[in-house]
């Protein structure tokens, strides 16, 4: 029976002060960190784990959860199976960070223990309420295995890392019904609530009826009766099911993130849906209108290819949060494999979190902008200057001095002459099947230009991350990025993919800026000064470690001028 009478405030602190009952024990997966920290230690070094993206040693990972800050301590919740490499048995793994690089592990966070939730703790989010306490929504599988939204509170606020969390009685909060006419199978993933100026909480929760997406929008005054609106947040035709929907303000006045119950005349608001039909992500960016309760993309802005997206590779179930510490927005994002399961069984992991991104409106307020935190300059080392030269036209040339497994590039491309850029057909409007017809092999003029990631010495395995610029209509510039990763591994067993994406740049005024992120078995490159991302999961089998190299490279006929730096990064300590 819910509590009407109190506010969750009051009840929080009545069952703080009390022991809960009805939370089950931690006995389950007592043992759970220990277990990890050993296999750490014990395992063999593998070529393909990561250096200072987020991994545990062993085992599935998918969706982060709930990321927050909480008394000057980062929190990552993350779908994790404590049992296997597969998908399966999940519940909330959790790791601190102090600085976004380095993570410590802790028990299981949320794990099932309730009927509302005795089939799995699906993904969720974190928000903080007034007075600085953390509660988590998430997505619980009842034993009718429909989707219901439930509640866990920390059992200690004074404890920074948030060890024990407990749940509340009244699970699930919010559940399908044939009053309400929600999908009992596709009801799931809970944002950030926000409080409006009436002082009532919103959230909303990803579904679908037949194709139609929704984001289902719920108010509440105490965060434990909630009551669903009469009409979504917003919707949207033929886009299926929406998964961890984020919704969140962004400033048009800088990059300074804002609190996520913020509105006003300088503020736009961003929605972002993970379509399941596709395992794509899109977001647009509108108005929200709090008194009628709905968010009206820009036009042009939609929720399909024709949209935009975060990143336009390996790079799915997101969640942003905001860093009241350095008044930032930061993005987090599952970043799957592309081996095969019985390599992964081989492995005995699968599955990375991206590394984290700043993230703000383009001055333009068209676009979002994204650009990995500051802190990761902490891990750089042997910094390698490229002097200001000519890449002549069907040259390669290695960087030298950087250890290419495991580092941070970050330079820039200029162009002079436009004359022999390529003039872009109309109907090449899909910038990964572009990117896959005109490979880092297929010479033209203006590009591609860029760099070969994660190469062995002959090129027989590498990554491309390069540019092409064509010459559009109105005489004005087309600038394409891609990820081409068709000769990325001799495995042929992997997912070679390659991706693409347009930017919005102008290459006659802007010098084209191309940063990666490489990391062993990752490749996150963000271009245009963070305007198009594209995250590459390879898996070389020549180069490895030491035998990795990094090449800067020009196969266009038109000579390209390029100029930056190169660190060697070191490796972080995660979990």
């Amino acid at each position: 029976m819910a509590i009407s009478s109190f506010s969750l405030y009051c009840f929080l602190s009545l069952w703080l002060g009390q022991s809960l009952l009805l939370q089950a024990s931690h006995h389950v997966y007592r043992n759970l960190q220990t277990s990890l920290v050993a296999d750490a230690h014990n395992q063999v070094k593998e070529p393909y784990r990561t250096g200072y993206h987020f991994q545990p040693p062993k085992n599935w990972i998918n969706d982060p959860n709930g990321p927050m800050i909480y008394k000057g301590i980062y929190h990552l919740f993350y779908q994790y199976n404590p049992k296997g490499v597969v998908w399966g048995n999940i519940v909330w793994a959790h790791s601190t960070s102090t600085d976004l690089v380095n993570w410590t592990p802790h028990d299981a966070a949320i794990y099932p223990s309730q009927p509302s939730d005795i089939n799995g703790c699906w993904s969720g989010s974190a928000t903080i309420l007034p007075g600085g306490k953390p509660v988590i929504l998430y997505t619980g599988i009842n034993p009718q295995n429909q989707q219901v939204q439930n509640l866990a509170y920390p059992k200690n606020l004074s404890d920074p890392y948030l060890r024990e969390w407990a749940k509340v009685p009244q699970n699930p909060l919010m559940a399908p019904t044939q009053a309400n006419q929600i999908n009992a199978s596709s009801f799931r993933d809970p944002t950030t609530a926000w409080l409006g100026p009436d002082m009532i909480w919103r959230v909303i929760v990803g579904s679908k009826r037949n194709q139609r997406g929704f984001a289902i929008l719920y108010r509440s005054k105490d965060f434990l009766n909630w009551v669903k609106a009469k009409h979504p947040l917003h919707s949207a035709k033929k886009t299926g099911m929406w998964e961890c929907p984020d919704f969140y303000p962004v400033s048009i006045k800088g990059q300074n993130g804002l609190h996520t119950s913020e509105n006003g005349p300088d503020v736009k608001h961003v929605l972002k849906v993970s379509l399941d039909n596709t395992k794509r992500e899109y977001y647009t960016i509108g108005t929200y209108n709090i008194h009628k309760d709905i968010y009206i993309p820009d036009k042009g802005s939609v929720e399909s290819d024709a949209g935009l997206r975060y990143d336009y590779g390996k790079f799915y179930a997101s969640k942003t949060f905001f860093d009241s510490s350095m008044n930032r927005r930061i993005l987090l994002g599952w970043i799957n494999e592309s081996s095969s399961v019985e390599d992964d069984t081989k492995k005995g992991w699968s599955g990375i979190q991206a590394f984290p991104r700043k993230i703000w409106l383009d001055k333009s307020g068209k676009q979002l902008v994204q650009w990995p935190v500051a802190e990761i300059e902490k891990l750089r080392e042997k910094e390698v200057k490229l002097p200001s030269s000519v890449l002549k036209g069907g040259s390669v040339h290695e960087v030298l001095g950087v250890t290419a497994a495991q580092a941070d590039v970050d330079v820039t491309f200029e162009i002079s002459d436009f004359k022999k850029a390529e003039v872009l057909d109309p109907s090449w409007t899909d910038p990964q099947l572009l990117c896959s017809q005109k490979g880092a092999s297929v010479k033209g003029g203006l590009g591609p230009f860029g760099l070969l990631v994660l190469a062995s010495k002959g090129l027989k395995e590498y990554t491309a991350v390069f540019y092409r610029i064509f010459k559009g209509h109105n005489n004005k510039y087309v600038v394409l990025l891609c990820s081409d990763q068709s000769r990325s591994s001799l495995n042929q067993d992997n997912d070679k993919t390659t991706y693409g994406a347009f930017i919005k740049v102008d290459p006659l005024h802007e010098k084209l800026s191309l940063r990666s992120l490489i990391d062993h078995s990752i490749v996150e490159s963000l271009a245009g000064q963070g305007k198009a991302c594209i995250t590459a999961r390879v898996y070389p089998t020549l180069a490895i470690d030491v035998d990795a190299h990094l090449y800067a490279f020009n196969y266009g006929t038109e000579d390209v001028k390029i100029t930056g730096s190169a660190w060697s990064l070191k490796t972080a300590k995660i979990n």
